[in-house]
């Protein structure tokens, strides 16, 4: 019976193959409070951005044509009063 060793040259290959396991994870950072503010706002303004657009789509006969989209772009990309 051949009984085979594996044998590593240094700590740093050791530290890279697939059984190599670190005793303590690195938990990565919680966000702020006001990260998290301002995240959740972009993101209900961009419901609301999405739900009108929906609704003018639906209202101008349910196609996506270039007219469409120039008055969407006209509409949400300007700089309106309502932002």
């Amino acid at each position: 019976m051949e009984i085979t060793m594996s044998y590593t040259a240094s700590a740093t290959e050791l530290a890279f193959t697939k059984t190599y396991s670190p005793a303590k994870a690195k938990v990565a950072p919680t966000r702020g409070f006001f990260r998290r503010l301002m995240d959740s706002m972009m993101a209900a303004r961009l419901r609301q951005a999405e739900r009108e657009i929906a609704l003018y789509v639906t209202q101008s006969g349910g196609k996506f044509t270039d007219e469409a989209e120039r008055e969407i772009e006209r509409r949400f990309l300007s700089n309106s009063s309502r932002w």
